[in-house]
């Protein structure tokens, strides 16, 4: 299947800043590390992490499925529909069988977003590691903006650095921006808008590095526009966000026990 292919970059620097009403496709598995003999559900929804919503309605994914010990996986017979916030989700089981890291991925059909003007689509990824096997986690799944990741995005605990390379047709990205948000549960009300997307850039080699400030999901999304145009509703040529997104989970360490 093709993929929509485009590239827009920015300027080098490493910054916060405001990105209001930042669309993040999400695909959340139940666990990022599983036994054998355990069923992992995966969640996917489109929608704004830390501000808890709005959801945006869904359609049926174009692709979706994961990389297991280098085969790709058609995983889209067992996608469901169900409704959050009144709008179309869908969730799949998949029950973990082998030991090795599957690397799910969806490919959305394209969003279009009348407040921006655009169309949206967002290549997202996460791994699940089952039998905390270490193996498979840097698997690529072709996407035509997707994130490699240098650190294993499994088993993180808070603070720790997490580093990838964006790459675009399988090519560093210098200067790509990346926006960041954490999976608000609502134990987090942020200060201010600045500190509900946070914006990175990667170096001259496609690099970033993100230091893990909570426990829970955060998602990575670099962000390019395509060189193609799609039709919007009214029949015009409209520009089309793309975005590589990855997930990661990480766990709060333990205190250390009073003497």
């Amino acid at each position: 299947m093709a993929w929509v292919r485009g590239l827009a970059f920015g300027t080098v620097a490493l910054l916060w800043a405001v990105a209001a009403q930042a669309h993040f496709q999400q695909i959340i598995p139940s666990a990022d590390v599983s036994k054998i003999g355990e069923t992992v559900t995966i969640d996917l929804s489109f929608t704004h992490p830390m501000e808890r919503g709005p959801v945006m309605e869904m359609a049926r994914p174009k692709r979706f499925g994961a990389v297991v010990d280098g085969k790709f996986r058609d995983l889209s017979p067992a996608l469901r529909a169900g409704k959050r916030q009144g709008k179309t989700i869908w969730t799949a089981p998949f029950p973990a069988a082998e030991p090795g890291a599957a690397v799910f991925f969806v490919e959305p059909e394209p969003y279009w977003e009348p407040a921006e003007g655009k169309f949206i689509v967002h290549y997202a990824k996460v791994v699940v590691d089952v039998d905390a096997s270490g193996k498979g986690w840097d698997a690529m799944v072709g996407a035509p903006v997707e994130i490699e990741p240098l650190v294993r995005p499994t088993g993180l605990w808070v603070g720790n650095l997490f580093r990838g390379i964006v790459k675009r047709d399988g090519q560093p990205v210098p200067f790509a921006e990346i926006e960041v948000e954490f999976v608000n549960d609502g134990s987090v009300t942020p200060p201010n808008d600045a500190f509900v997307t946070q914006v990175i850039k990667t170096d001259a080699h496609g690099v970033f590095a993100y230091a893990i400030p909570r426990a829970g999901w955060w998602g990575f999304a670099a962000l390019v526009e395509s060189e193609q145009k799609m039709k919007n509703p009214k029949g015009e040529d409209a520009p089309v966000e793309l975005g590589g997104l990855m997930w990661v989970k990480a766990t709060a360490f333990p205190p250390a026990p009073r003497r």
